[in-house]
C-alpha cells in the first residue's frame, strides 16, 4: 500500500500523503501540476542566485541558509501553507546558492556552469530511469536509500559539531582518493533520492484524493533534493580541481 512506502527525502515521508475522504476531481494533486510547480520554484531559485552571485552576494549566504531551514520546517509541518512557503524557500535557497556559487567560482572558474549542467543532467537521467523502469523502485530500495541518506546527514552533523572544536572527520573533505570517493558516494545517494521522489509523487497523484496544494509540497520536496545534489556536485568538482 502507498502509506507504507518511503522516500529518502525527509520532506516527502509517506505520512505527508495520507488522506482519506477526499473526492477525485480537478482539485486533486497531479504529476503534471507538481512538475510545473517544480519548474517555477527552480526559476525563482535560479533568478535569485543570479542576482546574489557576486562579492556582495556572499552576505546572503547565512540569512539564506537560516531562512531556508526555517521555511523548510514550516513547510514540512504545515503542508497546506506550501503554496506560500515553497516559493519563499526557493527564494532563500537562491540567495544561499548564489553566494556559495560565487565563492566556488572565484577559486575554480567554470565550476558553477559545470555543476549546474550536471545537476540538470542527473535529474533528467534519473527521470528517464524512473519513467522507463530501468531501475524498479522497490521497498528494499526505498529502505536502503533512506538509511544511506540518514547516515550521510549524520556524518555531516558530526563533522559540523567537530568543527566547533577546531576538528573534523579525517579525509572526507580532502582532495585525496578517500575524499573524492566519499563525494562520489554522496552524489550517488542524492541522485537516487530523486528517483525515490519521482516514485513518491507518482504514487501520491495516483491516489486520486491528494489535495491540490500538495503539488506545491511535492515540488518543494524535489527542490530540497536538487539543492542538495547541486551542492554535492560543487564539492566533488572542487576536489577534482584541487588535485
Amino acid at each position: 500500500m502507498f502509506n507504507k512506502q518511503m522516500s529518502g527525502n525527509p520532506a516527502l515521508k509517506s505520512s505527508a500523503f495520507q488522506f482519506t475522504g477526499a473526492r477525485q476531481s480537478e482539485d486533486c494533486m497531479t504529476q503534471a501540476g507538481t512538475y510545473n510547480k517544480t519548474g517555477l520554484l527552480l526559476l525563482i531559485c535560479v533568478v535569485t542566485a543570479s542576482y546574489t552571485m557576486n562579492p556582495s552576494g556572499t552576505a546572503f549566504v547565512l540569512p539564506g541558509a537560516i531562512g531556508g531551514f526555517i521555511l523548510a520546517l514550516i513547510t514540512i509541518f504545515k503542508k497546506e501553507w506550501s503554496m506560500v512557503t515553497a516559493p519563499l524557500y526557493a527564494l532563500c535557497e537562491g540567495a544561499l546558492l548564489g553566494g556559495v556559487s560565487y565563492m566556488y567560482q572565484v577559486q575554480f572558474p567554470g565550476i558553477v556552469q559545470n555543476a549546474v549542467m550536471l545537476t540538470f543532467g542527473v535529474a533528467f537521467i534519473m527521470l528517464a530511469i524512473f519513467r522507463y523502469k530501468i531501475i524498479e523502485v522497490t521497498q528494499q530500495l526505498r529502505v536502503g536509500i533512506a538509511a544511506a541518506t540518514g547516515a550521510i546527514f549524520l556524518v555531516y552533523l558530526v563533522s559540523m559539531v567537530m568543527g566547533f572544536f577546531g576538528s573534523s572527520i579525517p579525509m572526507i573533505h580532502s582532495a585525496g582518493p578517500i575524499g573524492i570517493g566519499f563525494s562520489f558516494v554522496v552524489v550517488g545517494i542524492a541522485s537516487f533520492n530523486l528517483l525515490l521522489d519521482f516514485d513518491f509523487i507518482e504514487r501520491a497523484s495516483e491516489q486520486g484524493n491528494t489535495p491540490k496544494y500538495m503539488e506545491w509540497f511535492g515540488a518543494f520536496g524535489l527542490m530540497v533534493t536538487l539543492v542538495w545534489l547541486y551542492l554535492e556536485l560543487l564539492r566533488l568538482l572542487s576536489k577534482l580541481n584541487r588535485r
